[in-house]
């Protein structure tokens, strides 16, 4: 008899999806921030926030349903190092992020 319950898991992205989701995120912030950033800052930024997502990919997928968590994390984890790159105030990125991010 088949299980069920394993008929709604999703498995875990792939790499490409996952740059694709930091790429977008990070220019829906930039969007909400209403400033300018140089396009190789936004560029460092997509790296640096797609290996951070790479490295806890467990628990981000584990919580991908849970926007709050994961809002949290990024002010935690991501945030501190995209507001030195792009020399913007860390709270005003964390506000542009969860605005952008619907949390």
């Amino acid at each position: 008899m088949p299980h069920f319950s394993d008929k709604h898991k999703s498995s875990l992205p792939s790499p490409r999806k996952i740059r694709r989701g930091c790429s977008k995120e990070l220019y829906r912030t930039v969007k909400k921030l209403k400033v300018y950033i140089p396009e190789n800052k936004i560029e460092e930024a997509e790296d640096l926030y797609y290996r951070k997502v790479i490295g806890n990919l467990l628990w981000i997928h584990e919580n991908s349903s849970n926007r709050k968590a994961l809002s949290d994390w990024w002010d935690e984890q991501v945030s501190p190092e995209i507001a030195s790159l792009w020399e913007v105030d860390r709270e005003r990125l964390s506000d542009a992020f969860r605005h952008a991010f619907g949390s």
